[in-house]
């Protein structure tokens, strides 16, 4: 860039609001052609936040004033505006509000929407899109207020689904003094992250919070009532056995959908994600996508730290840098905490890299019953390729750093990767 280009940017989350950091930071530097016109157009009412956050907010353990990001100010963000439609021809960004925004640039950033499976009762025939009170998912921060409004002590809640939002999401119910039932189809909580011994540890961890926890459970529908108003509400969770689960909230989480139909409807090439190049440009040079709606390499991450990676790269990349985005070496890292002020111990996880090892792959395992704790890694010849750490681990350190960098591994033994506390 070396004059004055407009860029806009698609969504007010967390990969947006790490572009417009980085790109603001450039122009008050002074760095050359860094005189970009920026523009955040964002659907929710709030300013950016961290929503890896969230379940800590529902949980009570934080205010929501705490997951805010910076807003720089050199950026102009539209908030509670929905983009409907994009004009490639004439380069322009048509909103909800009737107004039209011009681009040079355009980045999308539209994250992505939970997945609502076909239950019945979720909503009612003839077209209505609302459904029955006390059924939410957990995703946004608007999802996080309504849930803790009605999240009473007391009250009844059914979680389906057994991914890292739906185990986020149960904690954080449960240390609110919500009676939670979590129902999961498959055979064991987190099956695509953990193995049987760590996902068994886990669900202990969970009923040690106070988590009815049942797997192998498949959701048939929601019962429904009408409520003092004449609006429908949830009333029970049915299951496919025949079984019903009397209930007043309804959280689901069944994960989440790359938000592709902007992209879609102008015509870019769309797999499960938006499709993007090492310079995170679209089938449009003059588009690009990032975070939870971009496909890179085949891979749709999902993941906050790849969003952070894919902003920063493309930051560098619009302020003419040749470096390119090649991918993320993803960690999943999840903390369970038990009420603030109450009994029980801190659960910590992380999940990297390749965790199913191959034949020549050499694999160690430590566990401490006492503790609670389990540690495996994966090792091919003198590289750290995954790992599953369990436990009251801190922070995790030195194995976590190694494998991100894909360093060699020092000469000590193998066990003493995973025993000794320090470098974990």
């Amino acid at each position: 860039m070396t004059s004055t280009t407009r860029v806009v940017v698609i969504g007010g989350g967390m990969a947006a609001a790490r572009l417009a950091g980085q790109l603001s930071a450039a122009g008050a530097a002074g760095a050359a052609g860094a005189a970009v016109d920026l523009t955040v157009i964002g659907e929710e009412p709030y300013g950016p936040y961290n929503r890896v956050l969230l379940a800590e907010v529902l949980a009570g353990r934080y205010g929501p004033e705490v997951t805010a990001l910076p807003e720089p100010s050199a950026a102009r963000w539209s908030r509670g505006v929905r983009a409907v439609r994009l004009d490639r021809a004439e380069r322009l960004v048509l909103c909800d509000d009737g107004s039209s925004v011009p681009y040079d640039t355009l980045v999308l950033a539209t994250g992505s929407n939970p997945v609502l499976p076909p239950l019945r009762g979720l909503f009612p025939a003839g077209g209505d899109r609302e459904p029955p009170r006390g059924v939410h998912p957990f995703r946004t921060l608007s999802d996080c207020r309504a849930l803790a409004e009605e999240a009473r002590p007391g009250t009844r809640a059914v979680v389906v689904g057994g991914g890292l939002l739906g185990v986020s999401a149960a904690r954080a119910l449960a240390g609110r003094g919500v009676h939670t039932l979590l129902a999961h189809q498959g055979e064991r909580l987190l099956e695509r992250r953990l193995d049987p011994r760590a996902s068994a540890l886990l669900r202990d961890h969970l009923e040690d919070l106070g988590v009815e926890v049942h797997t192998e459970c498949r959701v048939r529908g929601l019962e429904v009532r009408t409520d003092g108003t004449g609006r429908r509400a949830v009333s029970a969770v049915a299951l496919a056995d025949g079984h019903r689960l009397e209930t007043e909230i309804a959280v689901v989480a069944c994960g989440v959908r790359p938000r592709v139909g902007l992209a879609r409807a102008a015509g870019l090439e769309v797999r499960e994600g938006i499709v993007v190049d090492d310079g995170l440009r679209t089938s449009d040079p003059r588009i690009h996508a990032v975070g939870d709606c971009a496909e890179h390499g085949g891979v749709v991450y999902g993941l906050a730290g790849a969003a952070q990676d894919q902003a920063d790269a493309l930051a560098r990349v619009l302020l003419g840098d040749a470096a390119a985005y090649t991918g993320t070496r993803a960690l999943t890292r999840l903390t369970l905490a038990p009420p603030t002020g109450g009994p029980g111990r801190t659960l910590d996880l992380a999940v990297f890299g390749e965790t199913v090892p191959r034949p020549e792959d050499d694999v160690v395992h430590l566990a401490d019953a006492t503790r609670g704790t389990y540690r495996k890694v994966v090792v091919r010849g003198d590289r750290l390729v995954g790992g599953i750490l369990l436990g009251d681990l801190g922070a995790v350190g030195t194995l976590a750093r190694t494998w991100e960098g894909d360093e060699p591994l020092p000469s000590a033994p193998l066990l003493h990767l995973i025993a000794n506390d320090g470098g974990l």
